[in-house]
């Protein structure tokens, strides 16, 4: 059964492709000339498809431009933001040692202060009055010299210490604004840095993000043409076939059928019914058993009865249906047991009127003719088999045709 099976799929689907070219040749030079047309607008959609992608091919190029530069953008920003760090190590450094100098000097202006403080107030008390005690007590004249002249060393020292107080609060307020204004101008460039930077990643997202867009709107439209050229090819070929095929005289058929099977011979051997046997339908024989078909190297197993939809299909001859359902390439199909291993097969069938089990006489009102299974034109697949092996159903017709 299963080789059966196997062989019959074949069967249908050779039957198929030549219901095809049969539809081709009846439409004749004018689904001929539809067919072209349709192979040219549809030339001409793969180019139009083919401009537009090239246009979203050269956008994605300037997108990943775009991305790129405002990457080097980011790269060189990101760059200077290191350098103003390493700047800003080296200021805080720097106003560190400001703000110990500025400790010290607050430290020795505090002394200063302090000392200046003493000698202001001793001078406050004695004023010029020690120089005249020194002269009017009538000490000793070296003695009064050496006197007076601490009193100067002592004088100029109190200017000295004020010309280094003001030096001191001059530097002191120097270091001070020069801080400041480092660090001012440190964080001004590291705000505006951080700004740069921001708008930039935006920037940078929004770009990848049109280029991702672009890059799928790309793989939709490769997938589009890629169909397109592939429908072209079918119909490319198909049209050089119906080309081929419309230049070449129409094929006939073998025969046609016009009789009927009966009962006559119920109950005889199915071996012994050999060359009386009746066609199953009334229609045009349009293979022969064991050619080529078309296209394929692939032999004919049954033969095909094209006929018109809703004809009666008969028994050949009695037995019972052993299988009555739809099979892929065959359509509605029925299997009759003949007994001793022979079978007859019904495919393509519009209707089935018999189940599994059914038992038959011949001539039985089986099934009605349709084109299930795929078929393009309307009739009847049939076989014979024994065994499995296929027979050559013409061997068995009660009249040879040629």
């Amino acid at each position: 059964m299963i080789k059966f099976f196997s062989h019959s799929v074949q069967a249908t689907r050779a039957v198929c492709r030549f219901s095809v070219f049969l539809l081709a040749l009846v439409s004749h030079n004018l689904a001929h000339a539809d067919r072209q047309q349709e192979l040219e607008n549809l030339r001409k959609r793969i180019a139009a498809m083919q401009s537009e992608m090239d246009k979203t091919s050269e956008s994605k190029t300037e997108a990943a431009d775009a991305l790129r530069e405002s990457e080097r953008a980011i790269s060189n920003i990101n760059r200077k933001l290191s350098i103003l760090a390493s700047q800003q190590r080296v200021a805080d450094q720097k106003l560190g040692k400001l703000q110990d100098q500025q400790q010290q000097l607050n430290s020795d202006i505090a002394g200063q202060q302090t000392l200046l403080g003493k000698l202001l107030y001793q001078q406050y008390l004695g004023g010029k009055q020690e120089y005249l005690k020194l002269i009017l007590n009538n000490q000793d004249p070296n003695q009064v010299t050496r006197d007076l002249q601490y009193y100067q060393h002592i004088a100029r020292n109190r200017a000295t210490l004020l010309a280094d107080l003001r030096n001191d609060l001059a530097e002191l307020d120097a270091i001070g604004i020069e801080a400041r204004e480092q660090r001012t101008e440190l964080e001004s460039l590291r705000s505006e840095q951080a700004v740069q930077k921001k708008t930039l990643e935006k920037e940078k997202n929004a770009r990848k993000q049109m280029l991702s867009k672009i890059s799928m709107q790309l793989r939709k439209q490769r997938r589009q043409i890629n169909r397109l050229q592939r429908d072209e090819n079918r119909l490319a070929q198909l049209v050089e076939k119906i080309t081929e095929m419309l230049a070449q005289p129409k094929s006939k058929a073998l025969f046609r059928n016009d009789s009927l099977p009966d009962n006559r011979f119920d109950g005889s051997p199915f071996d012994q019914l050999k060359g009386k046997l009746t066609l199953p339908v009334r229609g045009e024989i349009t293979n022969r058993f064991g050619t080529p078909r078309p296209e394929s190297t692939v032999k004919w197993k049954g033969l095909f009865l094209r006929t018109s939809s809703g004809q009666t299909v008969k028994a050949i001859a009695a037995g019972q249906v052993v299988f009555a359902d739809w099979l892929r390439g065959f359509g509605n199909l029925l299997i009759i047991d003949h007994g001793d291993g022979y079978m007859s097969l019904y495919g393509n069938n519009e209707t089935l009127y018999k189940e599994v089990g059914d038992l038959l006489q011949g001539g039985d009102s089986i099934a009605t003719v349709g084109n299930s299974g795929g078929n393009e034109n309307f009739g009847l697949y049939f076989e014979l088999r024994h065994k499995s092996k296929p027979l050559d159903p013409l061997k068995w017709l009660a009249v040879k045709q040629h």
